[in-house]
């Protein structure tokens, strides 16, 4: 009996002593989650001694309750146990002890306990923007993009943004304690695309929780499509070729062929092909391709931009002269073109069916849209049909050049008729110039018998249009020592040698010379030589 006494005393002296210190504790809770207030550090014999809590001066929890609660209980060692902390737990708790069979309760500890909510209801969000169906966002390049962030917390909270791609060397983008917080992006660009991550943290709990989206960044290719194709082995397959590269993500490409406008098609047409890449291939033969069909690649990109390219097929047509002549020993060459086939045509030449090939009789040379046939050392057996043959996936054409070889003997009526022309243009030459050194002579109508003459010795004057002819005497002149008649000058004015006066003027103007010239002839022949 008296050692349990000593035990007793000495237990109360040691409660006495903690509570005089009167230890003062802070501890944080998060809201809905539980947490355990402590009494005592130090171990003590629970069989001896009372506990009870108070909150706010007000005793909320005892051991061995009438009522015992979930949401407050105290262990045998005197903690209290919250379980699903409320904001209406937040307070002062204070921890009173006393020796069973005591009158009067013992402060122990008192702790302030405070209730941090959140963070929570994270949420961003990122304008204008697409959903893709794996939830992923895309925007357009060289869009104006707007970054937002908000979350609940209690007492307070910091929000930041960070940014994991290749554009910036910091991955914080924005950091601030205002909810929500928000930067934007102009002129958006594909290096901006990548992770964006929202992170919240309570300021009082160091609690953190995060929101992350999927930005991506799409565009279209600035060119458009280009259609093009390749010949097969066999000429009547080809291979279409549609490509449309440059864009993020790859587009859909299509293969169609155009409906006519009378809307009847030739024949079998080909099938839609569709598929969501950069070159898209497809293969057609001879049966389902047709002069003038309009074959289509279309190309659509998710951003809504939609570019296509098409052309039109056309059967080969080639041309040319359809006949050729050469001399046996010379060398020829035989052309055709062709220039409307798409795709483009396979030409060569042919005799007899036969492929002609380079070699030292024949030169194939194709410099496009022209292909040149030289035949060296033309003989007698080269004669006869050549054919310059073409031929795509739509179909064959080809032309046929006659070529006729002749001999070398044949070349004397060449040259007679050569000469011949050579002799009447000289002959020719000759008459213009004369007929052009005389024409004032063949004017006045002496005609071509007359124009050496020397007139006897009479000279005419033309003057002006006017035809004046002196009638009055002419004096004689005296005759002279040599015998010689007199000359007689007799002066006219006539307008030309085409007017209808002309022939009156020189009929009397003829008479009068007679009539002078007769008298002077007399006058000469009447004087003696000298």
């Amino acid at each position: 009996m008296i050692t349990s006494l000593v035990v007793l005393y000495l237990l109360l002296l040691s409660h006495q002593t903690v509570s005089e210190e009167q230890v003062q504790q802070f501890v944080i809770g998060e809201k809905g989650k539980n947490t355990t207030l402590q009494c005592l550090d130090q171990p003590v014999n629970a069989s001896s001694v009372l506990y009870q809590w108070k909150k706010n001066g007000v005793v909320v929890a005892t051991q061995n309750p009438s009522n015992p609660s979930e949401h407050l209980a105290i262990s045998k060692n005197g903690f209290l146990r919250i379980s699903g902390l409320q904001d209406i737990d937040e307070g002062l708790y204070k921890c009173e002890s006393q020796a069973k069979g005591g009158s009067s309760w013992q402060t122990l500890l008192e702790i302030q306990l405070i209730i941090a909510a959140g963070p929570t209801d994270v949420s961003l969000d990122i304008s204008p923007a697409t959903l893709l169906n794996n939830g992923t966002l895309f925007v357009r390049k060289g869009s104006d993009v707007n970054f937002s962030c908000s979350s609940e917390s209690y007492p307070s909270q910091n929000l930041t943004w960070m940014v994991d791609n290749l554009a910036s060397d910091n991955p914080e983008r924005e950091f601030g304690g205002n909810s929500p917080l928000a930067f934007s992006i102009t002129n958006i660009q594909p290096q901006d695309q990548g992770m964006y991550t929202c992170t919240s943290q309570n300021t009082l709990s160091r609690r953190t929780a995060n929101k992350t989206q999927e930005l991506l960044v799409y565009y279209a290719p600035e060119r458009h499509p280009e259609c093009s194709w390749e010949l097969g082995i066999e000429p009547s397959v080809v291979l279409f070729i549609c490509s449309w590269f440059g864009g993020y993500p790859v587009p859909t490409l299509t293969w169609q062929e155009v409906p006519k406008k009378s809307g009847v098609a030739e024949g079998p047409t080909m099938n839609l092909t569709s598929q969501e890449t950069e070159r898209l291939n497809v293969s057609m033969n001879r049966s389902i391709l047709h002069d003038g069909d309009e074959v289509k690649c279309t190309g659509h990109h998710v951003t809504g931009v939609e570019k296509s390219c098409s052309f039109t097929l056309k059967i080969p047509y080639p041309t040319g002269h359809p006949l050729a002549t050469a001399l046996e020993g010379t060398n020829i060459n035989i052309s055709c073109t062709e220039t409307s086939s798409l795709p483009p045509a396979k030409t060569v030449w042919k005799k007899n069916n036969d492929l002609i090939e380079n070699s030292s009789k024949y030169i194939v040379q194709e410099n496009r849209p022209a292909f040149t046939l030289t035949i060296i050392n033309v003989t007698k057996a080269d004669e006869g049909v050549f054919y310059c043959y073409s031929e795509n996936p739509l179909g064959a054409r080809e032309l046929e050049v006659y070529l006729n070889v002749k001999s070398s003997a044949g070349n004397g009526g060449a040259i007679v008729g050569i000469f011949v022309s050579v002799l009447v243009m000289m002959i020719g030459i000759v008459v213009g110039v004369t007929v052009y050194t005389k024409r004032d002579r063949i004017c006045i109508g002496l005609g071509f018998s007359q124009l050496d003459d020397d007139r006897a010795g009479v000279l005419s004057l033309v003057d002006s249009d006017e035809e004046e002819i002196f009638h009055e005497a002419v004096p004689r002149l005296p005759p002279v020592t040599n015998g010689h008649a007199t000359t007689l000058v007799e002066i006219h004015r006539i307008p030309s040698c085409d007017q209808e006066d002309i022939a009156d003027s020189t009929e009397q103007s003829d008479q009068t010379h007679q009539d002078l010239t007769e008298a002077g002839t007399q006058t000469a022949d009447s004087q003696p030589a000298v």
